[in-house]
């Protein structure tokens, strides 16, 4: 057949696949959910996810008033990264095919490169657990109020990833390698040698060698918000809405609009606590004693922000907000002051339990014999490598492209986080 990959191409693209499988190192520490690609094609790519479910138990036996409604979340998931790679080779270049397989392997770099960012992105962005640290990486200690922010919120404690900067890695890795540690461990050993962590606090710890950043906030001190039941700015879970002509839709429980005195300087990725408004553990809805983190996802107009997560405090009492509620409020004000954790601006370095983000493997439907040949592959994860050829007798130029099909989404914003080091 003209224009068929020759048994040299599919060796390499075999080793291409390979390659780009190893590479995947953070799709391999998320769930991964595989959809029937025609009926995502029917719904434009989006498939709603459901959330955990959170039940509440009484005391005796007479359950004849307790009888309820449970309320269902769930996210929209969308495939919507597609990514390629494409380039050409002329009639003369093709004669050194050693330059195809490094265009090939940059290629499949890159590809596995862009899963990887976005995966850290949603990881980034909405992560809503915020660890502050004042001073610089150090080790064992910093990895530990991560695991205790997810203990105290009742997150699974299995499947637990701690994701770093190089510069912050390095620092952990520095607590293990010191001498007064005792070389002749292997710990010990490797920290010094290669810079490696490994396992700590119930984390598996990996280093990035790309970490986005965060600035510091703008927003300023004496930024306050009415905790008041008056000013609504708690939160009701529901399953789904309905328009005033009738039609039921999906509610994205992960967001919220709240009001506050000033959006002036803030952006979206701030960090920030109310006064008195305390985390508590989703299932025995303890106080932590811990102030609850928030993140800015938006900035509507001058007095209000979208944020995630959602303040579900239960001050109007319902099935959904005994169910989700996620805060308490010690003491209701008219001015709860607003505090700022990114102070200086800094590595965003993330944290988060597996079933928190989630791949969802996307497909071309690529024809074969309609001018350009096709190989494909499916990675571990489900991810397929789609890799096109095409000669153009006018110009004696081969077309080459490479191209990835996939989405990720952050199911449960308060199932991962991020921690932030150097902070004032």
């Amino acid at each position: 057949m003209s224009n068929d990959f020759n048994k040299e191409e599919r060796v390499a693209f075999e080793d291409l696949l390979e390659g780009f499988n190893d590479a995947l190192v953070l799709s391999r520490n998320v769930s991964v959910y595989r959809t029937d690609q025609v009926m995502m094609e029917r719904t434009n790519n989006v498939i709603w996810r459901p959330q955990p479910y959170i039940m509440q138990s009484y005391s005796g036996t007479d359950m004849t008033a307790n009888f309820g409604d449970q309320t269902q979340l769930s996210v929209p998931a969308t495939i919507g990264y597609s990514r390629s790679v494409p380039w050409f080779m002329s009639a003369t270049e093709m004669r050194d095919a050693i330059q195809e397989k490094r265009l090939g392997d940059s290629a499949k770099q890159k590809l596995a490169s862009d899963i990887n960012v976005a995966i850290m992105n949603v990881s980034a962005n909405y992560g809503s657990m915020v660890v502050k640290v004042a001073a610089a990486a150090s080790g064992f200690a910093d990895a530990a109020l991560c695991e205790a922010v997810m203990n105290e919120a009742g997150v699974p404690g299995w499947d637990r990833y701690l994701g770093l900067s190089t510069r912050d890695y390095n620092g952990m890795a520095a607590d293990l390698s010191k001498a007064s540690r005792s070389f002749g461990n292997a710990k010990s050993e490797k920290a010094y040698e290669r810079a490696y962590v490994g396992p700590v606090a119930s984390f598996e710890t990996y280093k990035f060698d790309y970490a986005n950043r965060i600035a510091a906030a703008g927003g300023g001190a004496g930024l306050t918000m009415s905790t008041l039941d008056a000013a609504v700015n708690y939160y009701v879970p529901v399953a789904t809405s309905t328009a005033t002509t009738g039609e039921t839709a999906n509610v994205d429980n992960r967001f919220q609009s709240i009001t506050i005195s000033s959006t002036v300087g803030v952006a979206a990725g701030d960090c920030f606590t109310v006064a008195t408004l305390d985390a508590v553990h989703h299932i025995t809805k303890g106080d932590t004693g811990q102030l609850k983190t928030f993140r800015v996802i938006s900035v509507t107009d001058a007095t209000h922000l979208v944020i995630t997560p959602p303040m579900i405090t239960n001050q109007v009492v319902s099935d959904a907000t005994a169910q989700y509620q996620n805060c308490v409020i010690n003491t209701k004000a008219a001015n709860s002051a607003i505090v700022f954790l990114n102070t200086v601006a800094a590595p965003i370095n993330c944290f988060w339990q597996k079933d928190a983000l989630e791949l969802i493997p996307g497909r071309y439907a690529v024809p074969d014999g309609a001018g350009a040949q096709v190989l494909r592959g499916t990675t571990d994860q489900g991810v397929e490598l789609v890799m096109s050829k095409q000669y153009d007798i006018n110009t004696m130029k081969t077309k080459f492209r490479c191209d990835t099909y996939f989405g990720v989404v952050n199911k449960q914003p308060e199932m991962s986080g991020i921690i932030l080091f150097n902070q004032t």
